[in-house]
C-alpha cells in the first residue's frame, strides 16, 4: 500500500510505493531550497518543472529539466533550488 510523506513543513510531499524492480517514490516540491541526505543509491527523474541541484563533491550548481535525471550515492547530502513547483520520480537501489 502507498504511503504518504511530507516533508520540509509540507513543501514537499511523496507517496512511496513498489514498481515492478525497485521501490520508488512519486512527488511535489513547492518553490524554496532544501537539503536532502540518502540512506541508499537515488535516481532522481524530473516529471516537471526543474530542480537545480548541488551534487555531493561538487561546487557548481546544475539544474534538470522535465525528462532528465541525475544520481546520488548512499550516505551523501545533496542540495536542490525549486523555482517553480515541480515533480519528480526517484527510484532507490541498482
Amino acid at each position: 500500500m502507498p504511503s504518504v510523506n511530507q516533508y520540509f513543513d509540507n513543501k514537499v510531499a511523496s507517496i512511496a510505493f513498489q514498481t515492478a524492480t525497485l521501490p520508488a517514490t512519486v512527488g511535489v516540491m513547492e518553490i524554496g531550497e532544501y537539503e536532502f541526505s540518502t540512506s541508499e543509491f537515488e535516481t532522481m527523474s524530473v516529471v516537471s518543472g526543474a530542480l537545480t541541484v548541488k551534487l555531493p563533491d561538487n561546487d557548481d550548481w546544475q539544474t534538470f529539466a522535465a525528462g532528465e535525471q541525475f544520481t546520488i550515492e548512499a550516505n551523501q547530502k545533496f542540495n536542490v533550488k525549486v523555482e517553480v513547483e515541480s515533480a519528480y520520480l526517484c527510484t532507490y537501489g541498482k
